[in-house]
């Protein structure tokens, strides 16, 4: 099972981590910090350009000079390959190889696009290069992932060496939450073939768990808004779906098309019933997804939301900004403790839904047995 695990979650978290880029790409931070300082403080924008991918790393600022990970860039250009660092467009500013990053507040903006020859206008005679960028969100994608893999790297090491014995350490703190998962989610909601799907909902708990966790930590390596990405929750929502097409049986097709105990004149000549049936097995992962995305980046909007008054009142008056300092910040960590709790409720509402859509899938409808 722990193989199963480990592979499982391998494979889907890399998907993930390419499937950012087969989505349309949000916009990215990339206005420049002197006019920033120029300009009057914009809460909008500062949310904005916080909560979208990019293709550079802040770290922070020191005085004049910004900590920043380039990131690497990977086009594909009329069937080439362009490959560079994302430190070659210095923050928009520049033109490398024919491209640029877009920074005009348009549909474009954060996205690599082809300029003028000799110019930083954008080409828009010619088709955008397909981009396959490793930008913030993937990366943060790896982080989770490499968090996963020695986490439970070290739990199954654990298993091998304290086999027959009580767990200790971090195998006594997660084997609680598998066994959660296993006896309170899987088993009521699948039932006797739940041990199939356990693997996929273990990997998808932790991911979109860990994930949310290391969002909340405002330093490196933390700070991503992985699951506040859409194309992050589009991709793990699809997996239950295509789970839900490949595994589903008969009687899962019959209740959709022809649902027993309803009145004919709801099937035909007009199939209202079986449109409505059909429309849900669409419906439920598009729930699935925007559920996980609006919960997760409402957390980080409320939370740069308070932050933002400091400035906002600091403009008015510096001895005003320290007042309203004090209850933004007692806010602020209120909401991230709040996002502690939410983190895990996330994980275990996207888990439980999908645990019960594979149950409703697969559900045999057999006559019950009983021993006379």
């Amino acid at each position: 099972m722990r193989k199963y695990i480990l592979s499982t979650l391998f494979i889907v978290s890399l998907l993930l981590s390419w499937s950012t880029h087969l989505s349309a790409q949000v916009n990215a931070d990339t206005t420049q910090k002197s006019e920033k300082k120029a300009e009057s403080f914009n809460a909008g924008n500062l949310i904005i350009d916080h909560i979208v991918d990019n293709h550079e790393w802040h770290i922070a600022e020191i005085g004049h000079t910004e900590v920043i990970i380039p990131l690497p860039i990977i086009l594909v250009d009329q069937g080439k390959l362009v490959t560079f660092c994302s430190s070659k467009f210095e923050h928009g500013k520049s033109v490398y190889k024919g491209y640029k990053l877009e920074t005009e507040r348009n549909s474009d903006k954060g996205k690599i696009v082809k300029v003028v020859p000799g110019t930083m206008e954008t080409d828009k005679s010619v088709k955008k290069p397909l981009d396959f960028s490793i930008t913030k969100t993937v990366a943060g994608v790896f982080v989770s992932i490499i968090v996963m893999i020695l986490v439970f790297g070290s739990v199954a090491r654990s298993y091998r060496r304290n086999e027959g014995h009580a767990p200790k350490g971090l195998q006594s703190l997660l084997e609680p939450v598998i066994l959660f998962i296993r006896d309170d989610i899987a088993k009521p909601s699948i039932g006797k073939h739940y041990n199939t799907y356990m693997p996929f909902l273990l990997t998808t708990f932790f991911f979109i768990f860990f994930s949310n966790l290391i969002g909340l930590i405002p330093i490196f390596p933390g700070g991503a808004n992985v699951t506040g990405n859409i194309a992050v929750t589009l991709v793990l929502a699809l997996f239950t779906f295509f789970i839900i097409l490949i595994k589903s049986n008969r009687h899962y097709w019959i209740d959709i098309f022809n649902t027993p105990g309803v009145p004919w004149w709801l099937k035909f000549p007009l199939p209202l019933l079986p449109v409505i049936e059909l429309a849900g097995l669409f419906i439920k992962p598009f729930v699935l997804m925007v559920r996980l995305f609006a919960n997760i980046t409402a957390g980080h909007i409320i939370v740069l939301g308070f932050i933002s008054l400091i400035f906002i009142f600091g403009q008015m008056s510096v001895s005003l900004a320290y007042g309203v300092s004090v209850v933004s910040v007692f806010f602020s960590l209120f909401i991230d403790l709040l996002e502690l709790l939410v983190a895990f409720i996330q994980a275990y509402v996207f888990t439980m839904l999908s645990a019960l859509y594979f149950g409703m899938a697969t559900e045999s409808h057999e006559p019950a047995t009983h021993n006379n």
